[in-house]
């Protein structure tokens, strides 16, 4: 199926030049100059990823990401930042709201593309298999659910990936390399304490719970998935 994805940039130029380019790559493209006019678009049927830059009118690619986020319907779509911003501080801050990636303009097409489509295999739905409980914590790669009891807990897509590897690997120290090959996947252009800002998100996602406890830092080494609260 070809995968949808929505352009939110506000200048006309960079919008029909990213949509050219990912429509010569066989992407179907919508495109949205404002805050209003993104979230009017972001409906059935929803985008397969967002490219968002960092700042448009009506609002902040931080503040739309953060919503996007928080809906039930859209807090699982893939989301890539545009931004000439290059500071770490800023990636970061992006990375906890949500988003997934961050191409820093100006950028090439082939850099565009491959970004892109290395975002949506680490997004591609996890093999089917059974539910895992881990002391009454339950994924299900079927319905991409994690729930404690009657109790649904919410995580963005990168988060639930790797509480996917956390759970089906524990009682194993893995290294932020490691990581970064089994959850991000080879060959794609993510920084090392992209790690650690995923592993804050996992952890606040199921601290309600009383679950971070399973996720242990072990220090020099990495990190490790415990399956004894």
């Amino acid at each position: 199926m070809t995968a949808r994805i929505l352009i939110v940039e506000d200048e006309l130029a960079i919008r029909e030049m990213l949509t050219f380019v990912l429509e010569q790559h066989g992407f179907i493209t919508s495109g949205a100059e404002d805050y209003e006019s993104a979230l009017d678009m972001l409906t059935e049927p929803y985008p397969d990823l967002v490219l968002l830059d960092w700042m448009f009118p009506g609002g902040s690619g931080i503040q739309l990401a953060k919503r996007l986020r928080e809906d039930e319907f859209t807090r699982h779509i893939p989301i890539i930042m545009l931004t000439a911003r290059g500071e770490e501080e800023d990636k970061v801050r992006g990375l906890e709201v949500g988003a997934d990636d961050f191409i820093t303009k100006p950028f090439s097409p082939k850099e565009l593309v491959a970004r892109i489509k290395a975002v949506m295999r680490r997004a591609a739905p996890t093999c089917l298999e059974d539910p895992i409980t881990v002391q009454g914590l339950q994924l299900d790669p079927v319905s991409h659910r994690v729930t404690v009891g009657e109790q649904a807990l919410d995580m963005g897509p990168t988060e639930f990936r790797l509480l996917h590897f956390f759970m089906t690997h524990p009682e194993r120290v893995y290294s932020r390399e490691q990581l970064l090959d089994n959850v991000w996947g080879t060959n794609v252009y993510v920084e090392d304490r992209t790690v650690d800002v995923h592993i804050r998100r996992l952890r606040k996602a199921v601290t309600e719970t009383g679950h971070d406890r399973l996720i242990q830092t072990v220090r020099g080494a990495g990190y490790r998935f415990s399956t004894k609260l």
